[in-house]
């Protein structure tokens, strides 16, 4: 038998900082860029009752850690439940169990925070974003702590969530958040443009984006669904997550190839190819670049072997138990 830890959303929460999750991502990505293994979510769907079951796994060696997200939303809860195993990437044993649903917005809001560091200019400081959700709330906070904004335009379709994020934001990240009345507003003059929606089609105009702008893409893992049109792909220097993803689920990439707005070889490198230095990133202040995000284990590893060693490091979890195959299987 072997001790594992079970650590609840509540004991989770207070343990990290949006810039300690950046750090730790990036980390993350540094080792997928030197060779560690990791592959795109498997997403399974239900039509009755509707519902969506998904999950992703990653091996980072020298964290010493693997494991990844296994998740349901929808079904006849109508909500979502997050769950995190954690293993040593040694041994093999497992390390713990999380309930993931606290550290999402951070972790895949610093794997954002990482694609703007690698990839927009070092003098941005304006950002555009489109969506008002808890995703969108996170990308905001991290990219915050990798650039020094000084303003932010939100749109989302609903006026009162618009202004509710423009409140509350900018009172957190001491900097004019300003609620825009269309997406157009938000993406104008944005040095970086977030998309964090739940939209089918594209959600804004790919001519608007300016010379020298940077997206973070995240809202959309779905070959049927892309939030960017495919001007916005085709004018961009296009860096994913993972490149397996490429023809899974990257719906605004793909869309674009279907539309022969681009070649199948317009990727340009994965996050993990340019933080490791193996690829370049930004090379000049006019180049258009995308990070396409669509969620991997990587940032889920790194976030939840950093909240596992300072959850110990404070005593808080409750122990669990598993057996090793070797006794448990008995036949």
């Amino acid at each position: 038998m072997t001790d594992a830890l079970f650590l609840s959303s509540d004991e989770l929460a207070d343990l990290a900082t949006p810039a300690d999750y950046v750090e730790h991502v990036r980390e993350g990505y540094r080792q997928r860029g030197e060779g560690a293994a990791a592959e795109p979510r498997t997403k399974l769907t239900n039509a009755d009752p509707p519902g969506m079951f998904t999950g992703y796994l990653a091996v980072l060696p020298e964290t010493g850690a693997m494991g990844g997200y296994t998740y349901g939303a929808g079904f006849g809860g109508g909500d979502a439940w997050f769950v995190t195993p954690l293993f040593d990437a040694e041994s093999g044993e497992p390390l713990a169990v999380l309930d993931g649903a606290s550290m999402n917005p951070f972790k895949t809001g610093a794997a954002g925070a990482v694609g703007v560091d690698e990839l927009a200019r070092e003098d941005a400081r304006t950002v555009g974003i489109i969506g008002s959700g808890p995703q969108a709330r996170g990308q905001l906070r991290a990219t915050a702590t990798v650039r020094d904004l000084d303003r932010v335009r939100v749109f989302s379709p609903t006026r009162e969530n618009r202004e509710a994020f423009a409140e509350k934001t900018g009172e957190r990240l001491d900097c004019e958040v300003e609620a825009v009345e269309e997406s157009a507003d938000a993406v104008e003059g944005a040095d970086v443009v977030i998309t964090a929606t739940n939209a089918s089609e594209p959600v804004f105009d790919g001519e608007l984006l300016e010379p020298g702008t940077h997206v973070t893409a995240m809202g959309r893992y779905d070959p049927e669904k892309h939030e960017l049109d495919e001007r916005a792909v085709s004018r961009a220097t296009y860096v994913l997550d993972l490149r397996a993803r490429a023809d899974r689920d990257a719906g605004s990439l793909m869309a674009a190839i279907e539309a022969d707005a681009v070649g199948e070889d317009h990727v340009h490198a994965e996050l993990g190819e340019v933080v490791a230095g193996h690829a370049a990133g930004r090379t000049d202040d006019e180049e258009i670049t995308v990070f396409d995000s669509g969620g991997t284990g990587i940032e889920t590893v790194a976030a939840a072997h950093m909240l596992y060693e300072r959850a110990r490091e404070e005593g808080r979890g409750t122990t669990i138990k598993f057996a090793p195959a070797s006794e448990a299987m008995r036949g």
